[in-house]
């Protein structure tokens, strides 16, 4: 069950960079919040593949059904039930608010996973 894939361990560090440079450089309404939310998934994906030799369709559903998860913790305000409402732990963890954008980015991110994992699929 355990495996390190070199290939998935370079693309997870490759989008966490990507990843660092849309936080701390880019502050629009696209980039950050929706392609942000794209890779997020598949950086995700990519950091489990590297371990975990888990068929690629039930890990990429299950790192969706992951995100929707936070994505409906945030709709139900469950950070202000634990007492994180305004703390940095919060925001890093839950993100800060709801928005149904991320759902549809979410599920694209995935969706590319998927397609991207069909095509190596050998004939």
């Amino acid at each position: 069950m355990l495996r390190f894939q070199k290939t998935y361990f370079f693309l997870a560090i490759g989008i966490f960079l990507l990843e660092v440079i849309i936080a701390n450089y880019w502050n629009d309404s696209f980039i950050r919040p929706v392609l942000g939310d794209f890779l997020v998934v598949i950086l995700i994906y990519c950091s489990l593949r590297t371990f975990l030799n888990i068929a690629p369709i039930p890990l990429a559903l299950g790192v969706l059904a992951f995100a929707f998860s936070v994505e409906a913790l945030q709709y139900f305000r469950f950070a202000d039930y634990i007492g994180w409402k305004n703390t940095a732990l919060r925001r890093m963890t839950l993100g800060s608010t709801f928005d149904w954008r991320d759902l549809v980015a979410y599920t694209l991110g995935i969706s590319l996973v998927i397609l991207v994992e069909q095509s190596r699929k050998p004939a």
